[in-house]
């Protein structure tokens, strides 16, 4: 006796799909790329945050012994420690080159990182030699506290679907004046006013910047763009750092 299957429509569904309509559903396979487009959005945000932190640890360390080893404190204030800090500017600029371009070659983009990190926190050292030791703590507390809140409002934000890309122009704009001020302070001596006045506005540039590539990390930038997506937002809390102790440093001038 032949005995036939009824159809039904879970029948009907696994012909079609060999056994499991689930195959070949089309709003399964969308969920699931989203889900894994997720994870890896946050294993990259995960990697960019443990080597920041890595890199403003390193940062902190060699400063500190550079402002507060009294022997590295006296070679900063000689003409040799000034000509190692023109150096160290050089070798930062120098050093973005490659790093850019080998961003995605293991491990040259790391050691490179190392190098740009290492160089710019003798530089912070060098520069917060010549300032007093006050100043210095009032600023890097302010900073933590503005990057903390900044990142957390950032977050929230994104988590609102709130969108910062378009600061990228204003931000520009920004960036212009800011070298045309620096440009002034190098070739004339600014008064009291004039020095708090450029340092308060790069102060708010610099915290933009740090909204805007966060916000870009969390929804926009290359997850194989982690290296050079580090590098910019850690020259945009090294920047903020330095803008603030201008601003305080001109503000206790008497």
């Amino acid at each position: 006796m032949n005995i036939s299957r009824s159809k039904t429509p879970q029948n009907d569904l696994e012909a079609a799909g060999g056994g499991d309509g689930r195959l070949n559903d089309p709003l399964l396979s969308k969920k699931s790329e989203e889900s894994e487009a997720q994870r890896l959005r946050w294993k990259f945000i995960r990697k960019v945050y443990t080597i920041l932190s890595l890199q403003m640890l390193l940062t902190i360390a060699v400063s500190a012994a550079v402002v507060f080893a009294t022997p590295v404190s006296l070679f900063a204030y000689s003409p040799a420690g000034i000509t190692l800090f023109v150096f160290l500017i050089f070798l930062i600029v120098m050093v973005m080159i490659p790093l850019h371009y080998y961003r995605h070659y293991k491990p040259c983009n790391l050691i490179l990182l190392g190098v740009f990190t290492v160089s710019i926190s003798f530089a912070v050292g060098f520069a917060c030699a010549f300032i007093d030791g006050k100043v210095i703590l009032e600023s890097a507390i302010l900073t933590t506290v503005v990057l903390v809140s900044l990142t957390i409002y950032t977050f929230l934000a994104a988590d609102r679907v709130q969108d910062f890309t378009f600061l990228g122009p204003y931000l520009f704009s920004a960036s212009l004046i800011i070298m045309f001020f620096i440009v002034i302070q190098i070739l004339f001596s600014m008064g009291k006013i004039a020095t708090m006045i450029y340092g308060g506005l790069a102060s708010l540039v610099f915290s933009a910047y740090i909204i805007y590539d966060t916000s870009k990390i969390i929804n926009a930038y290359d997850i194989e763009d982690y290296v050079w997506v580090i590098v910019k937002l850690y020259l945009d809390i090294i920047n903020l750092f330095l803008s603030i102790t201008n601003l305080f440093k001109a503000s206790n001038k008497n």
